[in-house]
């Protein structure tokens, strides 16, 4: 009968509304909200400026739910979705934790706003893209550099976070250097005095860590380039780390939102 675990799980600029994944979490026994930000309904067709206010709204309404329990939110990312995660921990309240699949913490191309607050884009240079033997379009570099480290202007202030973040990494990410950025990530918690951040990182692993037994996605069509990229991965090592993905997945949530509700 509930209430159950909450969790609002969001995926990266390349889908309007993604439900499967919030559903797999919901047959775990989690309560779960698949929040689409672009391309669905009355939403901007196009990605545009990241307002929190936004998703904000999505925690007030699932906080507020009779089939929810609190007093925290669980928030599950991928790619964008992740970094739009990772900035909802650093600027909102009762969001007892947050896994990031490969995030990157910086804000990429984009600002974000929450009310007085903002965070600049680290932006990227076009003219760093290679074109790999297979004609597609390889990416991982063309973001700008990380000057200054982990206290870039561009980096999201996880140091403000109250619960725990993992980070679930592809060592073999061709979209941006998600390994290295996870790395940063847990430099600027030691530097601001929080504890070591929770990184799993999976060798052979590309961009796109689905849940178990969905097909690699090795390419597709880039929304913002309109362009097919690379995303990684290899495909025996990349399936094995989605089986396991998932289980340090559930396992996080259940851990620090209360244990579920068998079903």
């Amino acid at each position: 009968p509930g209430p159950f675990p909450g969790i609002i799980d969001i995926f990266g600029v390349g889908g309007a509304l993604l439900e499967y994944r919030a559903s797999l979490l919901a047959g775990h026994g989690f309560a779960t909200l698949a929040l689409a930000y672009c391309d669905f309904e009355d939403l901007p067709k196009k990605f545009d400026t990241i307002h929190l206010d936004y998703f904000e709204e999505a925690l007030c309404y699932m906080l507020q739910h009779t089939q929810v329990k609190g007093p925290g939110i669980g928030l599950l990312g991928i790619s964008l979705g992740a970094d739009i995660c990772l900035s909802m921990a650093s600027f909102l309240k009762n969001i007892s934790a947050t896994v990031s699949i490969n995030g990157s913490g910086f804000n990429g191309n984009k600002a974000i706003y929450y009310k007085e607050n903002s965070i600049p884009p680290l932006g990227h240079d076009l003219r760093r893209m290679k074109v790999a033997f297979s004609g597609l379009l390889d990416i991982v570099d063309i973001r700008n550099d990380i000057v200054g480290g982990c206290e870039n202007p561009c980096m999201i202030p996880i140091e403000k976070a109250q619960g725990p973040i993992l980070f679930i990494v592809g060592q073999d990410d061709h979209n941006w250097r998600s390994e290295l950025y996870a790395q940063i990530a847990s430099e600027r918690l030691q530097a601001h005095g929080k504890e070591k951040l929770q990184i799993i990182s999976y060798p052979g692993t590309g961009h796109y860590i689905e849940p178990p037994y969905f097909p690699m996605c090795p390419a597709s069509l880039h929304k913002l380039l309109d362009k097919p990229v690379m995303w990684g991965g290899e495909p025996r090592a990349h399936s094995k780390a989605q089986v396991d993905a998932w289980k340090q997945i559930l396992t996080f949530f259940t851990k620090h939102l209360g244990a579920c509700p068998k079903l």
